[in-house]
C-alpha cells in the first residue's frame, strides 16, 4: 500500500431519476491517512459511501478502492475494508463474542486466527469481561465500541465510518478516537469518517473535504481550511463555506457543540 492512493475518486456522479445527489466529484484519500467527509444534511456523503462501499453502483465516473474497482470487483473491494454504519448494526439476541464470532466467519478469518483477534479487539475497547453478555444489554457506548471491533476484525486496509459518535458522551467520544488513532499508527489503516461535530474533524482529521449539494466545495488540512476563510474554527470555516448553519436534523445546537469542544480540549 505505499505510495498508493486508498481511494481514488474520479468525475464520480449518481443520479436518482433525474435528482442527481453526487455530482462530478473527484478526490482520493491517501494510504493509511485519517480523512474526514463532512457536509449537512442530503449533501451526497452518504450515497458517495454506498457507492464506495459497492452498495450503490455510479452513474458516471470511476472509483478505485485499494486499486479495485467496487463495481467489477466487489467480493475483493468488501474484504478490503471494514464499515461502522449510522444506524446500529449488531444483533441485540447474540453476545458480544458471538457478533465478533459470526463476522469473522462470513469474511473466511481461520478459526485460530479469529480467537485472537477477537480477544485483541475486545480488550482493545474494554469489553473483554462482558464478552457473554448480550449485546441488548449493552448501553449505546458500548455497542458503537463493538460495531468497532467488528469491523477490524478481518484487518481490513479502509476503515469507513458514517456518523461513528453520534449521540455518545464526549468521554467515550474521546476514548474512541483514542483507539482509532492508536490503530491507525500500528496498522496504517486508512480511515474515512463523516460526522457533523466539527470540533471532531478538526481534531482528528489530516486532511477534510467538504461537500455540499452533491458538489465538493473545499478539500484541504482543517488548518488550511480555517485560514482560507479567515475564520477561528473549523466549525466556523464549514459555515462560511456552506454558507449556511448545520441543518437542525442532523446536530446539535450551537451551544451543545461549544460544550464538545471544550470537553476536547481538556483531554
Amino acid at each position: 500500500m505505499e505510495n498508493m492512493e486508498a481511494i481514488e475518486v474520479l468525475n464520480l456522479t449518481k443520479k436518482f431519476n433525474g435528482f442527481t445527489a453526487v455530482d462530478n466529484i473527484s478526490f482520493s484519500v491517501h494510504a493509511g491517512e485519517i480523512f474526514a467527509f463532512l457536509g449537512p444534511n442530503g449533501a451526497g456523503k452518504t450515497t458517495t459511501i454506498k457507492m464506495l462501499t459497492t452498495l450503490l453502483n455510479q452513474t458516471k465516473g470511476s472509483i478505485r478502492i485499494n486499486g479495485l474497482d467496487p463495481q467489477k470487483q466487489q467480493d475483493q473491494v468488501r474484504r478490503s475494508f471494514g464499515i461502522v454504519f449510522q444506524d446500529p448494526s449488531l444483533d441485540d439476541e447474540l453476545t458480544a463474542f458471538e457478533n465478533l464470532e459470526f463476522h469473522g466467519v462470513l469474511y473466511q478469518v481461520p478459526q485460530e486466527k479469529r480467537r485472537e483477534r477477537i480477544k485483541e479487539l475486545l480488550q482493545l475497547v474494554e469489553l473483554w469481561d462482558r464478552k457473554h453478555s448480550l449485546v441488548k444489554t449493552f448501553s449505546g457506548g458500548m455497542k458503537r465500541r463493538l460495531e468497532i471491533a467488528r469491523g477490524l476484525l478481518h484487518h481490513p486496509q479502509i476503515f469507513f465510518l458514517d456518523e461513528p459518535t453520534l449521540g455518545l458522551d464526549p468521554q467515550t467520544r474521546n476514548r474512541m478516537w483514542n483507539y482509532l488513532q492508536n490503530l491507525n499508527k500500528k496498522e496504517n489503516i486508512t480511515i474515512f469518517f463523516t460526522t457533523h461535530y466539527m470540533e471532531e474533524a478538526e481534531r482528528i482529521a489530516q486532511r477534510v473535504a467538504i461537500i455540499d449539494y452533491g458538489k465538493i466545495i473545499s478539500l484541504g488540512k482543517p488548518d488550511e481550511l480555517i485560514k482560507e476563510t479567515g475564520k477561528n474554527s473549523l466549525e466556523e470555516a464549514f459555515l462560511v463555506l456552506t454558507g449556511h448553519a448545520v441543518r437542525q436534523e442532523e446536530a446539535e445546537s450551537i451551544d451543545q457543540m461549544r460544550l464538545h469542544r471544550r470537553m476536547w480540549r481538556r483531554h
